[in-house]
């Protein structure tokens, strides 16, 4: 079974290269594209988080990984699968992320905290409601904790 999913919007900020830290001085904005009205904005502006779900365009086919391996091949990390893990090889190409909604423009969001480059498709924008984040503590990996260091470092 194949689906067809259309962009809504893309993303413009100074990001042009895939890198794997120093996101957190990224501001981008996102642009609805000519198919999507202003009105599909309409609310949003009293939300203060958004989730953005984005397609890694730039990934190529071949880079795709279906078994387990290092995080960011690094050894240093244990071999775990795709899905323990929030690298851009995935799959289906997807990337979520919740950003903070800085401002909203005519056909425009201005965003902080979205880690897709310059170009990215947007494939859907969810606003973020507390009722919908996990309850409880969170469980993570050490690994993990270690790999994030730098990844929302302001460069």
């Amino acid at each position: 079974m194949q689906y067809t999913i259309e962009p809504i919007a893309f993303v413009n900020n100074n990001r042009l290269d895939i890198e794997d830290d120093n996101w957190g001085s990224i501001i981008s904005t996102i642009e609805l594209t000519e198919n999507m009205t202003e009105s599909s904005l309409a609310g949003l502006n009293e939300f203060s988080h958004l989730e953005i779900i984005f397609y890694f365009d730039k990934v190529s086919d071949d880079k795709i990984q279906y078994e387990a391996r290092h995080p960011r091949n690094n050894k240093e990390y244990p071999k775990v699968g795709i899905f323990s893990q929030r690298g851009k090889n995935r799959p289906n190409k997807l990337g979520v992320t919740i950003v903070e909604l800085v401002e909203l423009k005519p056909r425009k969001l201005i965003v902080k905290g979205l880690d897709a480059i310059n170009g990215t498709p947007i494939i859907d924008i969810k606003p973020v409601m507390k009722e919908f984040l996990p309850k409880g503590e969170v469980k993570q990996p050490e690994w993990s904790v270690s790999l994030m260091d730098k990844y929302w470092i302001k460069s």
